[in-house]
């Protein structure tokens, strides 16, 4: 098998349709590819907010989980913080140094304020709300469907974090003494497989893929029978990845691997990544080829950026 062709961007055939005043379907062919939820029917202590699931390969088969038996807080694909200035946007437990894991009352929510759909373009403008319903940042989301080679499709998800109200401080598990606990981002959750093989550029393993900084990192899931390969690629500055495919598949950048991450007033922290899905199992040199194929088709596909508002709209 031969990696995929280079990229030849164009608009996806996939558009957008509105589910609510917030949620929106993706659908090509009148296939359902993928669903953006506006999270409102999460309890409070998951610290509610938009998600994708499910996202499917064009074959059907779903690459995404919802509150999972291991991790009832994990939302498909979702911008998930675990502390920004005390509040959590991963909903569960918080890690306190020298205690563990404690549960809190300290959940946020992502509260969208618009949602514009546009072709195979979904733009969101958010406000993530404190334990107090106090505003602490707002955001700028675009969600993007672009078609790739060879069967697979691809969704890129951008965002634009805005300290809008003072300075921020982004924390992780790792930074308050959890060793390799580093995770808080764009996290993806897949669902269950009978096998996987996890790939990056370090290699093969779970291992050499988490805290790497590769810039991307394959999931190559077994289900019965068929296939199915989700490729996952940073876009911007590569941050270390923070990866799970023992006790679970999932993966995202990390933004506070093992430092605080601070954001001064005023000032604007962006988070990409792009997950593309082919069915098929990959080897390594193909997984890199789609990775490149799909980071360098969005920027085509993408509409311009829009200042990201410090008031609501």
């Amino acid at each position: 098998m031969t990696p995929p062709d280079s990229p030849t961007p164009s608009p996806s055939s996939a558009t957008w349709q509105p589910d609510g005043q917030h949620g929106a379907r993706l659908v090509r062919d009148h296939t359902v590819l993928a669903e953006y939820r506006d999270g409102s029917d999460m309890e409070p202590s998951a610290s509610p907010r938009p998600y994708l699931h499910p996202v499917r390969s064009t074959a059907g088969t779903p690459l995404t989980d919802v509150r999972p038996a291991d991790h009832v807080h994990h939302m498909g694909v979702s911008m998930a913080l675990p502390v920004v200035d005390g509040t959590s946007f991963w909903g569960g437990r918080t890690y306190v140094r020298d205690q563990g894991s404690t549960l809190l009352d300290n959940h946020g929510r992502q509260q969208p304020l618009s949602t514009d759909l546009e072709g195979p373009h979904l733009v969101q403008h958010l406000v993530y709300l404190d334990e107090h319903g106090v505003p602490l940042l707002r955001e700028r989301r675009q969600v993007t469907a672009v078609d790739l080679t060879g069967g697979a499709w691809a969704l890129g998800w951008s965002s634009d974090l805005l300290a809008s109200e003072k300075d921020l401080a982004f924390d992780s598990p790792a930074t308050n003494g959890r060793v390799g606990a580093g995770y808080g981002g764009v996290l993806w959750r897949l669902g269950a497989a009978d096998s996987r093989q996890v790939l990056s550029v370090e290699g093969e393993g779970e291992d050499r893929a988490h805290g790497s900084t590769s810039p991307w990192v394959a999931f190559v899931q077994h289900r019965g029978t068929e296939a199915v390969t989700l490729v996952l690629a940073q876009t911007g500055t590569v941050l270390p990845w923070f990866l799970r495919a023992t006790e679970y598949d999932g993966a995202g950048p990390a933004v506070a691997w093992d430092r605080t991450r601070t954001v001064a007033q005023g000032e604007t922290l962006h988070l990409g990544l792009v997950g593309a899905v082919v069915d098929r199992a990959l080897d390594l040199e193909e997984a890199g080829a789609l990775a490149e194929q799909a980071v360098a088709a969005l920027p085509a596909a993408a509409l311009p950026a829009a200042a990201v508002p410090s008031t609501h709209g």
